[in-house]
């Protein structure tokens, strides 16, 4: 089977070296988004894709725009491969270029169909406290992840589950699903299932604002926030902006699914119901572990935090860095 595949972040390239590796298949070309320039340094840096397909001696194309770049329109013409494979690419596709491979243009998305159709399926899920998500293969149409069904593959979401922890997972078992529904679309063995659009729900892309920390919202609210949006979240601490990467929320809410080791030593402090305060206040310190602080409903253990300009470090180097104490207040981010 002769495929073209169309890619860009981490999360595209178990997928893509699942194809390279398999004897059912050949890769002929590979269409990334244009290299970028990052923070350090200021140097042009290609897509995780891009270095792969690098490595392996295959033609790359990085066009601004595929649907108006009329060489790479040619170039996939000419080509005249099988399946057109997407995942997380990053450009909308033209119906001109769904239209050019000869059995199908076939998208690994990272949801369960159709929840979460859009940019950020992963971060979303999270963001609403989702128990269960999942990879789906699908008929591309011109439409926002809209197209037929083809294989749904499912994962549990464990509590302190992040969106890089979720992405990383589920990269793996799409490479194996993708494999699966390429061999079984070519056997005649699939049956397409359309979407149920009254069912389907949106992820958009994450904007700034959504990054900032409101106190006055739930333990359990703020927590799927921070490991939602991962690693961005921003809280103010002592009139400066402090990232908070990993959290756990304490209480009735969520600790019956915290690690065994972290809720052993929970068990061994003193009552927390007896704790309250007004929300963004410090009500205890877990020796070891970091700051618990009070919420608009229940209490968040602080797990890992960045200061600006430095650093993750452990809730617990936080505390005896800054000398934090019961009764600091943490502010609302921005």
């Amino acid at each position: 089977m002769k495929i073209v595949f169309f890619g860009t972040p981490q999360f595209a390239v178990p997928t893509l070296e699942k194809l390279l590796n398999h004897s059912e298949f050949e890769v002929l070309a590979v269409v990334t988004q244009p290299d970028k320039r990052r923070e350090r340094g200021n140097k042009l840096t290609p897509s995780p894709v891009k270095a792969i397909t690098t490595a392996h001696n295959l033609p790359v194309w990085q066009p601004e725009r595929v649907k108006k770049d009329t060489e790479t329109l040619t170039q996939l013409k000419q080509l005249d491969a099988d399946v057109f494979v997407v995942v997380a690419y990053g450009q909308i596709l033209s119906s001109k270029i769904l239209n050019m491979p000869k059995l199908a243009c076939i998208n690994v998305h990272g949801s369960i169909l159709p929840k979460y159709r859009g940019a950020a399926p992963i971060q979303w899920c999270l963001y609403n406290g989702e128990r269960e998500t999942g990879i789906t293969t699908m008929l591309m149409d011109v439409g926002m992840d809209t197209g037929a069904m083809l294989q749904i593959a499912t994962i549990p979401i464990g509590l302190l589950d992040n969106a890089q922890d979720l992405a990383d997972r589920l990269a793996a078992i799409g490479g194996d699903l993708l494999v699966e529904t390429l061999l079984k679309l070519e056997r005649k063995e699939i049956q397409p299932i359309p979407q149920d659009n009254l069912a389907a729900t949106y992820a958009p892309l994450i904007q700034k604002p959504d990054y900032a920390l409101d106190w006055s919202k739930s333990a359990i609210q703020l927590h799927n926030q921070i490991r939602g949006f991962y690693p961005n979240c921003t809280a103010t601490f002592r009139d400066n902006l402090l990232k908070i990467t990993a959290s756990a929320p304490l209480g009735s809410v969520g600790d019956r699914d915290l690690p065994a080791e972290l809720q052993e030593l929970l068990d061994k402090l003193p009552d927390l119901s007896n704790l309250s305060d007004k929300p963004g206040v410090v009500v205890s310190i877990v020796k070891g572990i970091g700051a618990i602080v009070q919420t608009g409903e229940g209490l968040l253990l602080l797990r890992e935090v960045q200061l600006a300009g430095k650093r993750p470090q452990s809730g617990w180097d936080f505390v005896n860095g800054t000398r934090l104490t019961v009764g600091e207040v943490f502010a609302a981010g921005s």
